[in-house]
C-alpha cells in the first residue's frame, strides 16, 4: 500500500509539473500506481493532457474521449467514443462538436445516439437550440437508413420536416406512412397549421369524422371536393352530413348536388329540404331532389312541385303529380286554380279530378274554355248526371261542335232519349246523328245477337224432342193371342175379355192404331202384312170419329 501510494503521488506530480513524458515512460512501466484516481484529479483540475495518457493507458476509452473534447480533439474523440460504445460517451462527444460547429464528426455521434429512441428527444433538443436544423434533418435523414432505424426517427425527422420544410413533409408522409407515430405527427401539423397534411394523416388512421370537421374549419387552405366526399362517405357521426351540407352551402354551393348525391343513402331527406329551404337555396338541390324522387316523400315532392310552379314548367309538374301522389294535392290544386298560366290551372282540374271532386275540375275547365278536359273529366268520374248537365251547358251555349264531341266522348253515360231530345230542341240533329247511328247500330246489334241465341236454343229443343229411343231389348219372346197369331211384339197386346168392346161400323178410329198392330210400312219377321181393311179376330177396333 506505501509503494502504491509513493507510486500514485509520484504521477501526478509528474502531470503538475509538466513532465509529461517521464509520466508516460513511468506508467507505461511496471507501477502500483492508482492511475484511475490520478486521472480522474487531474481531469477536474483541467489538466486534460496528462489525464489523456493516464486514460489512455489504462485504455478507459469513455474518459479518454472526454479529455479529446475537452482539448478540441474532435476525430480522435470521435475514435475513443467508438471503441467505449457506450451511448453516454457518445452524447458527450456529440454535444461538444456541435457546440464547436463540428458537424462532420457530430454527424457520427449521432448516428450512435439516434437508434436509442429514450436519447433521440434530448439530441434533437440540442440542435434546436443551436439552431442547427440543418444538420439535424440531415442526420436523421442518414440515420433512416440504418438497420436499428425505428418509428421515433420517422417521426421525429417528418416533425422537423413540419417545423422547417413542410414543402417536403407530403411526400416524406406518403412515402413513410405505415412508419409514423401518426397521433404525435398530426399534433404537430396542427400546431403549425399545416392542415391538408393533417387531414391526410387523419385519413389514414381511420378518423374520418375528425378529418371533416378538420376540412370545414380551415377549408381556405384544407378543403378539396373529391377528398371531402369521400371523406363524408366513411364518417360515423350522421350529424356531419347535415353539417357538411351547410357548409356547402355557405361556401361550395355550385358542388352541393354532388355532395348530396354522395350521401344520399345515408342522410333524410325531408330534413334536407327542410335545412336548404330555410336558407332559400332550394332551387340548387332540383337534381337531387329528382334523383330522390323516386322514394315518393312528400317534402320531396311538394319541394319539386314547388320549383316547377315558380319556374312555370308546367309540364314537368304534370308529369310529377302523375308519377308521385305523396303530396299536398287539394292544396296544390287550390294553389294553381288563380295562376295566371292557363296550363298551371289545368293541372289544377286534373288534380281535382285525380282527387274525385269532379264538379270542380269541370267547372274550372269551363271557365278556361278547355272543354275537351270538361268532357274527359266527365266521361271518367262515371257520373250520368254530371255528364247529361255538361251536354246541356253545350247546347244552351249553343256550341254545336262541342255537343257533338260530347256525345261522343260520354256516350257510355248519356241516354239517347235525352241527347235525341236535346238536340231535337236544340235544331242540331245534324250533330247528334253520328251518336244516334251508333246507337241504333248497338242497340241492332243487340237484338241480332238475341235472336241468334233463341234460334239456336229452339234447334236444341227439336233436336232434343225427335231423337230416336235407341233402346232395342236382348231377346223378344213370342205372344200368342187369343186367335192364335204368333209373332208379334210385346207392344201387340191382345184385348182380353174385359177389355173388348163392340165394334161400331167394323172401322178402326181413324188416326189411332189397333192395339198390337205394327205401324203401317213396316213388317215383323215371319209374318205377312195383314190388310188393314180387315180387322184381326180378337182385335180391339176403335170406333170412328166423325
Amino acid at each position: 500500500a506505501k509503494d502504491q501510494l509513493v507510486d500514485t503521488e509520484l504521477v501526478y506530480s509528474y502531470a503538475k509539473t509538466d513532465r509529461l513524458s517521464d509520466m508516460e515512460e513511468f506508467v507505461s512501466g511496471t507501477n502500483t500506481a492508482n492511475v484511475q484516481s490520478v486521472g480522474d484529479r487531474l481531469y477536474e483540475e483541467r489538466s486534460y493532457k496528462a489525464a489523456k495518457i493516464l486514460y489512455q493507458s489504462i485504455q478507459n476509452n469513455g474518459r479518454l474521449a472526454s479529455c479529446h473534447v475537452q482539448l478540441g480533439e474532435y476525430t480522435a474523440a470521435v475514435d475513443a467514443a467508438r471503441k467505449a460504445n457506450n451511448p453516454k460517451t457518445w452524447k458527450e462527444v456529440n454535444m461538444a462538436c456541435v457546440h464547436a460547429q463540428e458537424f462532420r464528426c457530430a454527424e457520427i455521434a449521432g448516428m450512435y445516439i439516434i437508434v436509442h429512441p429514450d436519447h433521440l428527444e434530448e439530441l434533437i433538443a440540442q440542435y434546436e437550440s443551436g439552431g442547427h436544423f440543418e444538420e439535424l434533418i440531415s442526420l436523421l435523414d442518414s440515420g433512416l437508413t440504418s438497420e436499428r432505424s425505428h418509428i421515433g426517427m420517422y417521426t421525429e425527422l417528418a416533425i422537423l420536416y413540419a417545423k422547417y420544410k413542410p414543402e417536403k413533409l407530403m411526400d416524406f408522409i406518403k412515402l413513410n406512412t405505415a412508419k409514423l407515430n401518426i397521433p404525435k405527427l398530426i399534433h404537430a401539423a396542427e400546431r403549425h397549421y399545416l392542415w391538408e397534411h393533417a387531414i391526410f394523416l387523419y385519413t389514414h388512421y381511420d378518423e374520418f369524422d375528425a378529418a371533416a370537421n378538420a376540412m370545414m374549419a380551415h377549408s381556405p387552405t384544407a378543403f378539396a371536393h373529391d377528398q371531402f366526399q369521400m371523406i363524408m362517405q366513411k364518417v360515423s357521426n350522421t350529424e356531419l352530413y347535415y353539417r357538411a351540407l351547410q357548409f356547402y352551402m355557405d361556401e361550395q354551393p355550385l358542388q352541393l348536388n354532388s355532395l348530396l348525391n354522395t350521401v344520399a343513402q345515408k342522410v333524410d331527406h325531408a330534413r334536407v329540404v327542410q335545412q336548404v329551404r330555410k336558407n332559400g337555396h332550394l332551387a340548387l338541390i332540383l337534381p337531387y331532389l329528382k334523383s330522390v324522387q323516386q322514394h315518393n316523400i312528400n317534402a320531396v315532392n311538394d319541394a319539386i312541385n314547388e320549383l316547377y310552379v315558380e319556374a312555370e314548367q308546367y309540364e314537368e309538374l304534370r308529369q310529377s303529380i302523375e308519377d308521385f301522389d305523396n303530396i299536398d294535392q287539394i292544396g296544390l290544386a287550390q294553389k294553381l286554380e288563380k295562376h295566371e298560366l292557363v296550363e298551371m290551372r289545368r293541372i289544377s282540374a286534373l288534380v281535382y279530378k285525380k282527387n274525385k271532386r269532379y264538379k270542380q275540375s269541370i267547372d274550372l275547365s269551363k271557365l278556361d274554355k278547355m272543354y275537351r278536359d270538361a268532357m274527359e273529366t266527365a266521361r271518367d268520374s262515371g257520373n250520368q248526371e254530371l255528364a247529361e248537365s255538361l251536354l246541356r251547358y253545350f247546347v244552351e251555349a249553343d256550341m254545336k261542335e262541342c255537343f257533338a264531341a260530347c256525345l261522343f266522348t260520354c256516350y257510355e253515360l248519356i241516354n239517347p232519349d235525352v241527347g235525341l231530345e236535346l238536340a231535337w230542341r236544340k235544331n242540331m240533329l245534324d250533330f247528334a246523328m253520328p251518336f244516334l247511328i251508333q246507337v241504333l247500330r248497338e242497340y241492332t246489334g243487340r237484338v241480332d245477337a238475341l235472336d241468334k241465341k233463341t234460334i239456336k236454343k229452339e234447334e236444341e229443343e227439336k233436336k232434343k224432342e225427335s231423337a230416336p229411343n235407341d233402346y232395342v231389348p236382348d231377346y223378344i219372346p213370342p205372344i200368342m193371342g187369343p186367335s192364335g197369331m204368333s209373332g208379334f211384339g210385346p207392344l201387340a197386346i191382345t184385348a182380353g175379355p174385359a177389355m173388348q168392346q163392340p165394334a161400331q161400323q167394323g172401322f178402326p178410329q181413324p188416326g189411332m192404331m189397333q192395339p198390337g198392330m205394327p205401324q203401317p210400312g213396316m213388317q215383323m219377321p215371319g209374318m205377312q202384312q195383314p190388310a188393314m181393311s180387315q180387322p184381326q179376330p180378337g182385335m180391339m177396333m176403335m170406333p170412328p170419329r166423325f
